[in-house]
């Protein structure tokens, strides 16, 4: 199945197509489509199925899109949704991925690694029809580090500890965080959906 997926990201589309095989992913740029969409809802999975649903009343074509973002306890569930645009200078200006990394780890400074805990989420929203969406949102655990490690991933992979391990997502090679990340679980349980729906659809077409 060619999935369009909502995004300009191209850190995401390249993971997702990589989560997604034998699906095709393709960027809504790839269609001569331009794509944008303000995130107004509140929760992770709003946002998702309010960007799949755009782009395909955009396409008519199957639509896959993701919210995903970091919640730490500590901070009262912060930056979560706002993880992309979280924090800004003096002048207003949005600030880099290590410079959100920065900010979060100066939010945390004296804050005990057992108050330090937080959790990657990720929702995916999947849209056939305008009757037919399915969303599956999953997280992975951990905590926040006092410094950044790694130089893998992006965003804050390099501040991330997955669960007890003492690494951080930005520390795993990409094969090993496609089989623990918090996409990479929400990607699986899209998966699952669709070869049940192609295989519900061979059975009716035979």
């Amino acid at each position: 199945m060619e999935l369009i997926f909502a995004t300009q990201n191209d850190h995401k589309r390249f993971e997702m197509a990589s989560l997604c095989i034998p699906h095709a992913i393709v960027m809504p740029s790839e269609l001569g489509v331009t794509f944008s969409f303000e995130e107004t809802e509140e929760t992770f999975t709003g946002n998702a199925l309010g960007k799949a649903d755009h782009l395909f009343t955009l396409t008519r074509r199957a639509t896959i899109a993701d919210d995903s973002g970091i919640v730490i306890d500590a901070l009262g569930g912060a930056p979560g949704i706002y993880s992309a645009r979280y924090g800004s200078d003096i002048y207003g200006r949005a600030l880099s991925a290590p410079e959100k990394n920065q900010l979060v780890l100066e939010q945390l400074q004296g804050v005990p690694r057992q108050e330090r805990s937080a959790r990657f989420v990720c929702a995916l929203a999947l849209v056939l029809s305008p009757y037919r969406k399915f969303v599956v949102q999953e997280t992975v655990e951990g905590f926040i580090a006092e410094k950044p490690y790694g130089d893998g991933g992006f965003g804050y992979d390099p501040i991330f500890l997955v669960g007890e391990t003492g690494k951080t997502m930005a520390e795993y090679t990409e094969h090993e965080k496609n089989a623990i990340s918090h996409r990479a679980l929400a990607a699986r349980r899209i998966l699952a959906l669709i070869q049940q729906i192609e295989h519900t659809e061979v059975m009716h077409v035979s």
